[in-house]
């Protein structure tokens, strides 16, 4: 069959789809998260999680945009978590290395894409981002990204990333084993962390409180972080760093994903 008279693609996973029902410049969401510690009730993979099932759900909210369905490209699961490192199974490949796969990653899906979006789901990724996009966009290339935080959320596996995940896979949380961290904003946290790490702020890896979370408040949250996601993407308007900004508030600073610098 000629790539010419091709078919839309049966799923929106880029994964499962076959190169000849992929469309002619496709809008590609790539979730990008992270595979570190979330404290002794989450697992590893969370923000990984969370930012897959926010591009998914986007993909499937954004079906009638002037690029056709969106795709959604296999999940970054690696990212920039150093301030984790004090905790065995975090896995980081820092700054320099993720901003590497980020920019070749972009130039190898602009040879057949359109426009790409990352949705990041670990706030260790957003300065990586920033430069990498950036870097891209100066290049000419199509490409933004965006969040998936939640105004008034908690820094780090507390209240609003455990709910989040009893929505999303309930299985994988030891409520159990849930405790309080360090509950203070991250604007107060952050000289701390920067400087020494979250398991000097925090030795359980908690940053705020998973006490009271609930299925239906991560219900809720995932709906709002997936609305705010699909209005940025589909109006498509961007910052100086590459960062999609609401269409109501152009400029404006926007939830930068789950978890912490």
């Amino acid at each position: 069959m000629s790539h010419d008279h091709v078919m839309r693609p049966a799923t929106r996973d880029l994964a499962r789809t076959v190169w000849t029902a992929v469309p002619p410049g496709p809008l590609v969401l790539v979730p990008i998260g992270s595979t570190e510690q979330h404290g002794p009730h989450l697992p590893l993979d969370t923000d990984s999680v969370i930012a897959r099932a926010v591009a998914e759900r986007a993909a499937d909210a954004l079906s009638a945009v002037p690029e056709g369905p969106p795709l959604v490209a296999p999940t970054m699961v690696y990212g920039a978590s150093g301030e984790h490192a004090g905790f065995p199974g975090t896995v980081s490949i820092g700054h320099e290395a993720l901003c590497s796969v980020i920019v070749e990653s972009v130039r190898s899906l602009s040879l057949w894409a359109g426009r790409v979006v990352f949705v990041n789901g670990h706030g260790g990724n957003t300065v990586t981002l920033d430069t990498a996009v950036a870097r891209l966009r100066a290049e000419g290339h199509d490409v933004a990204w965006t969040g998936c935080g939640v105004p008034g959320g908690d820094a780090h596996a507390g209240r609003t990333e455990t709910s989040v995940m009893l929505h999303l896979a309930p299985r994988d949380v030891r409520m159990d084993a849930a405790v309080a961290g360090d509950t203070r904003p991250v604007s107060a946290l952050m000289p701390d962390l920067v400087a020494h790490g979250v398991r000097a702020v925090s030795p359980t890896g908690v940053l705020g409180d998973p006490t009271g979370a609930s299925a239906e408040e991560g219900r809720r949250a995932m709906e709002l972080m997936v609305s705010l996601a699909v209005g940025r993407i589909a109006a498509g308007v961007a910052d100086s760093r590459g960062r999609l900004v609401d269409p109501v508030d152009e400029g404006g600073d926007q939830p930068e994903g789950k978890g912490v610098r």
